[in-house]
Order: C-alpha cells, then sequence, then structure tokens
C-alpha cells in the first residue's frame, strides 16, 4: 500500500506552508505529495492567507523536492484550457525530472467560480471528455508533427504539440463515484482511478465498475491502479487523536467511520479492509498543515506496518 500526502491548501496555507509538508512528506518516506484545485475556502475556513494555484505551487515544489511524485486531486477543468494545461503540466514535468501526474476533473465548486470570474459551464462532463482527449494527444502527437482536434467545445488546428513532458508517459488519475460515464471515462483514458471519501463498500462496488469498463473497451482490469482519499487523523491515544479531530474541527466518531481515525493500529486495520477492495494506493487527506508531527507519526507508526 502506498501512502500519499494530499493536501487542501484553500482552506488556508501559503507556500511555504506546503513546501514545508512537502519537505516532510519527502524525508518522512511518502510515496507523493498531492494538492487540490481551488480558489475559495469550503466550511468554516476563513482561507486566510489566500489561495495558492495548484500548478505555480507544484512548479515550485519540483525545484525544491527529489524523489517524491507531484500531483493533485484534481485539477479543475473548468479553470485551464486544454493546450494551456498540457503546456503546464509538461513544463513542470520537465522540471521535477519526470516526477508529475496529472487528476483531472471536471470542476464543481460553483463559488469559486463566481469569485474570480471563471465562466461556469453547464456541460462539464462533455468538456472534461474533451480535454481528456486533448490533454492526452498532444503528448503523445510524435516531435516533428502536428496535432488537430475538433470537438464540440474546443478545435486545435495543426497544433506543434509541444513541449513533451519528460516522462514518456504522465499518469492521469480520473476519479469520481459517477455509475456509468466516470468509468468509461477511467477505463479509456486514465493510469490510475481515485474514489474519493468513500466507504469500503462504496470502494468495492465502484472500484468494480471501473474494472467491469476497462474489460469492455478490451482493457486489462488490472491495467489501472485503483486508490482512495481519505482524511486522516492518527494519534499516540484517545487524548491525541481528539486533540487532532478538534483541530480541524470533526468529530472523532466522524472521523472513525468516515476516514482513517484512531491509533496507529487502528487505522492499519482499517487500510487493511480497503486493501482488500483492489486499492494499493492511499491519499492521506492532512487538514492541519502546521502539524508536522502528525507526518511523523503516520510515518513511524502506520507506513512501517504496510510495507
Amino acid at each position: 500500500m502506498d501512502l500519499r500526502i494530499f493536501t487542501e491548501p484553500q482552506q488556508g496555507a501559503s507556500y511555504d506552508t506546503l513546501l514545508a509538508v512537502a519537505k516532510a512528506t519527502e524525508d518522512l518516506g511518502f510515496d507523493a505529495f498531492f494538492r487540490s484545485d481551488h480558489y475559495v475556502s469550503m466550511g468554516s475556513a476563513d482561507g486566510l492567507p489566500g489561495p495558492t494555484d495548484a500548478w505555480i505551487t507544484l512548479a515550485g515544489l519540483a525545484r525544491e523536492t527529489k524523489r517524491i511524485r507531484l500531483g493533485t486531486l484534481m485539477t479543475a477543468g473548468t479553470f485551464r484550457l486544454p493546450g494551456v494545461l498540457a503546456i503546464q503540466v509538461a513544463q513542470v514535468d520537465q522540471m521535477s525530472g519526470g516526477r508529475v501526474e496529472l487528476g483531472l476533473g471536471a470542476g464543481w465548486f460553483e463559488e469559486e467560480h463566481k469569485a474570480y470570474g471563471i465562466p461556469f459551464p453547464k456541460e462539464k462532463f462533455a468538456r472534461l471528455e474533451e480535454q481528456l482527449a486533448i490533454v492526452t494527444g498532444l503528448w503523445a502527437t510524435e516531435v516533428g508533427k502536428t496535432f488537430s482536434y475538433e470537438g464540440t467545445h474546443y478545435q486545435l488546428t495543426e497544433s506543434p504539440a509541444l513541449p513533451k513532458p519528460a516522462q514518456t508517459k504522465v499518469p492521469v488519475l480520473i476519479g469520481g463515484h459517477g455509475a456509468i460515464r466516470t468509468p468509461r471515462l477511467a477505463a479509456q483514458y486514465a493510469d490510475e482511478f481515485n474514489l474519493p471519501f468513500a466507504s469500503i463498500e462504496d470502494s468495492e462496488r465502484q472500484f468494480g465498475r471501473v474494472r467491469a469498463a476497462a474489460e469492455k473497451t478490451g482493457r486489462a482490469a488490472d491495467d489501472l491502479i485503483y486508490s482512495n482519499a481519505l482524511v486522516v487523523c492518527v494519534g499516540k491515544d484517545d487524548a491525541e487523536v481528539a486533540r487532532r479531530a478538534a483541530a480541524i474541527g470533526r468529530d472523532v466518531a466522524e472521523l472513525k467511520a468516515n476516514g482513517l481515525a484512531g491509533s496507529p493500529a487502528e487505522v492499519v486495520e482499517k487500510i487493511g479492509r480497503y486493501t482488500a477492495t483492489g486499492s494499493s494506493r492511499i491519499y492521506l487527506q492532512v487538514l492541519d498543515l502546521d502539524d508536522l508531527d502528525h507526518l511523523e507519526l503516520i510515518s513511524s507508526q502506520v507506513s512501517s506496518q504496510l510495507s
């Protein structure tokens, strides 16, 4: 089981805070540092000091880390034109020496679009499908040849399809709970399917749908990596778990029911149950980005039991 650190900077984090978390992620042996792609805080968080851009953040971290993978859960398709996104991700991949992964979703949070003047189209899923075709098509185009695309929402004419990523194939992540279109899209484009904040039972059901969709297209179901994203709250004892839960405004019982919470032993046991669904990677949603001791505890007491 790979453990990756997943952050939500729109809730309130500067680049320096994210850099500290990314360096701890690397030093403590975690597999990757991922972040959300949002511009407005959610819930009761004030969002101070203000939003940071996902791909600008990852560009900085690409130069300040050496080992960990870097990526998004998920880049909002509404924020960027697909041709521009292909350039951005390829450049950051070059800057990192080939450590980038692209999670791409349709975009959903209308309030942040209104707040920053970003169009919020109705036909988001159809746009996402075209975006995936364009981004992957641009990267796959042989150097010296051009890429054209004629879609309903996007048209590209003889694009030079440059630059190329450092990796031969940038891993593409697709995720979500949709029962029909999401599995189909994952089967067609994804290297990894991610299911956010889902129960063990729902994970098993949705992974089964994706596996079936892959096989329907003639692709081996095991070609994809299956992963979960879950909030994490671990403590050496009940008091420490309660303190960490209070710091993120959550109830311990709710966290234990819907995330990975409790003692290291409790969390390891629950991770084992997700492993049984076919999940081989968990993105640990860390909500208190100033609590680096939390990451150290997970590394020493949880990760160490999963290797």
